[in-house]
């Protein structure tokens, strides 16, 4: 297994994009805990699975928008497990809308959760790992960050910053044998996603023609943290179909 003996933190794990990378990580090997903020039943359903097939996970109930919180996570997995090796920050909400019409409310709510957010845990993280001499943190972004995307400015600006983050720290904690990329996935089917209107017209934009699904993007994280990407670090990596192109 690529990640026998790895110790992960997978946040807003519970569904979609962010619960196809905890059972990848499981699989692979890992123990993780992944946090989630408002469904206890999908987190206790996707822990029981886990559990069922043999793995090692637990669920936090965290808002990672709050530097204390992570900071308990974090404590909380070192304390179980005595080491961190992963992080993985993926929690993110969507409050889509022209900004002429956006109010600021809906702004700061996105920045909070998608940018400071992943601040917030990797810095809660960071003094572990550069203790310990390795890590590897994976932050997902989104094509949105690389090219823009109308009636998403808030959502766009926080995805363009976590590019920004990820870059800026791999600079700054190579040396103590951690690695920091960040993967910009496209459209991926997934709840947020089903029920778009326009579907059709951007399956047409995508050289691939099809939307990806979140184990594609689950797969090139646990590419990411594995010994396999040893000398890759502040790349972004996107899972797009060839929508970004």
């Amino acid at each position: 297994m690529l990640l026998r003996d790895k110790v992960a933190i997978v946040t807003g794990g519970s569904r979609g994009i962010g619960k196809a990378i905890v059972k990848e990580l499981v699989h692979n090997g890992s123990a993780v805990v992944f946090t989630y903020l408002k469904s206890d039943e999908a987190a206790k359903r996707l822990l029981d699975e886990i559990k069922e097939s043999g793995g090692d996970a637990e669920a936090v109930k965290s808002n990672a928008s709050n530097f204390d919180e992570a900071k308990k996570v974090v404590e909380f997995t070192v304390g179980k497990y005595g080491h961190l090796d992963i992080l993985v920050n993926n929690a993110g909400v969507i409050k889509d809308k022209s900004l002429m019409m956006m109010d600021p409310s809906e702004w700061h709510e996105v920045i909070e959760t998608n940018l400071t957010g992943y601040f917030n845990m990797a810095k809660a993280c960071i003094v572990t790992m550069l203790k310990q001499k390795s890590g590897n943190i994976v932050n997902i972004s989104s094509v949105a960050g690389v090219v823009g995307i109308a009636r998403q400015t808030n959502y766009s600006s926080a995805k363009a910053g976590i590019i920004g983050l990820t870059k800026s720290l791999a600079k700054e904690v190579a040396t103590y044998n951690i690695r920091v990329n960040a993967v910009a996935p496209g459209y991926i089917e997934t709840d947020m996603t089903k029920d778009l209107k326009q579907k059709e017209d951007l399956i047409k934009m995508i050289p691939e023609g099809r939307f990806g699904s979140p184990l594609d993007v689950a797969k090139t994280v646990s590419f990411l943290v594995s010994s396999k990407s040893s000398y890759i670090t502040g790349q972004v990596i996107k899972v797009d179909g060839g929508l970004a192109i």
